[in-house]
């Protein structure tokens, strides 16, 4: 009989998060049918926690958390989708990532943010910033790079990781060692 780490009789919550444009809402719409799925904009607004403002929802992450702690209506084994997911008190987190210059290329094709946000995005996707932060928190992380996969594909992996929790997997990618990438942060575009 094989062993799992899983733990049955206990099904944490996961954040499943990443920088803005890895596909965290995409996989998150195809997991739904498998898991509980909330979004962390519309859980803060049910909370009374989130203002919604032009460019999306501010969260008063501080007082989510402490709700989050307390709240005995969002199911067990909940999947927590979000950039800000991962600072929840959410012990296992899986952190998708994606090659910098297809994020910025998949933001600007949807027309997301503007140029500045998107040399932001590249920058943090670039330099490990969600996976720094949810390391830096102690929570188990898995990370899944949706580089030329489909979303298909890559709800597969993830629903494998929230059903099996197998050993925390990170290293999964490394930007800066790709020169494209190092060239664009030494020498960035007009």
């Amino acid at each position: 009989m094989g062993t799992s780490h899983r733990r049955p009789e206990c099904p944490e919550r996961v954040a499943l998060t990443g920088t803005p444009g890895t596909g965290k809402t995409a996989v998150g719409r195809r997991l739904s049918g498998r898991f509980p799925v909330v979004e962390v904009a519309d859980l803060a607004v049910q909370s009374g926690l989130g203002t919604a403002t032009p460019g999306g929802v501010e969260v008063d992450l501080a007082a989510l958390s402490r709700a989050l702690r307390r709240r005995r209506d969002l199911a067990e084994g909940a999947v927590v989708v979000g950039h800000l997911a991962h600072l929840l008190p959410i012990p296992d987190v899986v952190v998708l990532r994606c090659r910098p210059d297809t994020l910025a290329r998949r933001l600007k094709r949807a027309r997301r943010g503007t140029a500045a946000d998107r040399r932001e995005n590249y920058l943090a996707e670039s330099l490990d910033i969600v996976l720094a932060e949810a390391l830096g928190l102690g929570r188990r992380v898995w990370e899944v790079d949706t580089s030329g996969r489909t979303v298909v594909a890559v709800a597969r992996e993830v629903a494998d990781l929230v059903n099996h929790r197998p050993a925390p997997r990170v290293g999964v990618v490394d930007w800066l060692a790709d020169p494209r990438v190092a060239a664009h942060l030494l020498d960035p575009p007009a």
